[in-house]
Order: C-alpha cells, then structure tokens, then sequence
C-alpha cells in the first residue's frame, strides 16, 4: 500500500511580500547602519588610502634586497657565490673580481637580482656569511614600466 503524505500549500502571499518592500526596508537600514557607524567611528573603516597611507610592514617582513657597505663605501660582499648557489629561482647574478686591497680578496663586479624572478624566499640571506645581503628595506611594491627596470644592478642594490 502506497502511503501518502499531505502536504499544505503555502497561502497566497500578501500585498507587502510580493512588492518585497519590507526586505527593501530591512537591506537600507543595514546599509544606513554601516554607513552612519563608519561616519562616526572613521577608525574602524577597514580600508586605507593606498598609496597615500601605507600598511605598517612586520618585523620580519622580507621585502626588496639591498647590499650593505663597508666602513669605506664599498659593498660588503665578498663574492663567495652562496647566494647564487642556493637561490631556487636562480635570480642572482654575480660576477667576481679581484680587489685591489689585499685584505679582501673578491668583490663583485656584477652584482644582479631579477625580481621578476625573485620568489623572496630570504634563503640569499640566510647563506650570506658576511650579511652582505638583506631583505629589511620594507618596500613591496616594485612597479616598472618595462622588465629591464626589475633587473637591479649593484648600484641600485647599495642604494637603499
């Protein structure tokens, strides 16, 4: 035997649900709420006004490389190759030459980063065992208007 079920069918809806004005209602007070709370309380707003106000960057935020120099203006690195070497997306580029100091036995000539291929994934500066390389400049907008721009050289990399 075939069991059925009645089942009630929903009564006409009224003038005011079929105009859908009280949803209306409802939407507009939520809407006038956050407008009126944002007007009051500017604080609370969670957007800012890039590019005029900037996100505060963490401490440990690894954003553009720079080279750091030594005493005499010169830069640090000593041209050992660790940070080419251990660079997985091998945007480093670094050509060796001979320092006229006797003291410091290489420096680079070249030193290049594509940040087109830079994953910022700060293992340059982990293998740097002079700390000749650094990733604490905070900047993390990088926009060019051609790729050239994105290959930094030494003179842009000591600039910072």
């Amino acid at each position: 035997m075939i069991r059925v079920k009645k089942i009630s069918r929903p009564k006409e809806m009224t003038l005011s649900e079929r105009v859908y004005l009280l949803e209306i209602a409802k939407g507009l007070s939520v809407t006038i709420n956050h407008f009126i709370s944002n007007l009051l309380n500017p604080r609370k707003i969670p957007t800012i006004d890039y590019p005029d106000v900037k996100r505060p960057v963490p401490a440990r935020f690894r954003g553009r490389h720079r080279l750091t120099k030594r005493e005499d203006g010169n830069p640090k690195c000593v041209a050992c190759m660790c940070c080419p070497t251990i660079c997985p997306a091998l945007c480093i580029t670094i050509e060796a030459g001979e320092h006229p100091d006797p003291k410091i036995e290489k420096y680079p000539i070249r030193f290049d980063i594509d940040m087109l291929r830079c994953v910022f994934c700060g293992l340059c500066v982990e293998a740097c065992p002079v700390d000749a390389i650094r990733m604490d400049t905070g900047w993390y907008t990088m926009p060019e208007k051609s790729r050239d721009d994105l290959v930094y050289d030494i003179e842009m990399l000591l600039s910072d």
